[in-house]
């Protein structure tokens, strides 16, 4: 009985820390530090890397998307570390994708600014590295090339959330792993969450009206 209640505290603990991780939104961060602005009354309104590029330029860009990725990888290390210390558990094939489940949704949906987050494709691509890196490289392969062809970030977005679950699926099979399929639906969910934050660019993009990796926010915001 104790060693249950210890896993659900463990399991539990781990959401709450993943989630108040993820609502550190770094995009709204580094805009307020370089701008004194909300990154969210500019371009797209989106809180997340390619707006505060097409707002900022690419020095504020890379501090948001590492600063997102960082909190994605550490949310999956503190949650494993919660599991070997208190539950003396070396390996849990769930923990890595509860830890990016509600890190994900504090990005999202962040506590700290109104509910009001990104897209979550950074901070995903955090918890991949961390949770399985020959399936990130597969994924981070399909964003860039469907960003390359398409010249959309969404598309190369949509791509590697597509892709995933996919290379999961196929790299655990080739790995023999007993958990294949516990690991491929912890990918659908994430990738499915992913996809839809981007529903607004399917529709852009199905009308023509989506902006292309090179285009400026609509009002660029003033350093």
């Amino acid at each position: 009985m104790g060693e249950d209640v210890a896993l659900i505290l463990c399991f539990l603990g781990s959401a709450v820390v993943s989630y108040l991780l993820g609502s550190i939104n770094f995009a709204i961060i580094v805009t307020r530090i370089f701008a004194h602005r909300d990154i969210r009354d500019y371009g797209s309104g989106n809180a997340g890397m390619t707006n505060v590029l097409r707002t900022l330029g690419k020095g504020p860009a890379a501090l948001t998307l590492i600063g997102d990725a960082l909190k994605g990888i550490v949310a999956v290390f503190i949650s494993k570390a919660l599991f070997v210390y208190f539950c003396y558990a070396d390996e849990t094939i769930m923990i890595g994708y509860v830890a990016g489940l509600f890190v994900l949704l504090g990005h999202i949906f962040p506590l700290y600014y109104h509910f009001k987050g990104g897209k979550g494709i950074a901070t995903s691509a955090g918890v991949m590295l961390v949770i399985d890196p020959m399936t990130f490289l597969c994924s981070l392969t399909a964003f860039g090339v469907g960003t390359w062809v398409s010249k959309y970030v969404s598309v190369g977005s949509i791509a590697a959330s597509i892709a995933y679950p996919v290379f999961t699926c196929i790299i655990h099979i080739w790995r023999g792993d007993p958990y294949v399929l516990q690991r491929t639906i912890c990918a659908v969910i994430l990738g499915c969450i992913v996809i839809l934050m981007h529903r607004g660019n399917i529709k852009r993009l199905m009308n023509g009206t989506e902006k292309s990796i090179k285009s400026k926010g609509k009002s660029r915001v003033k350093k």
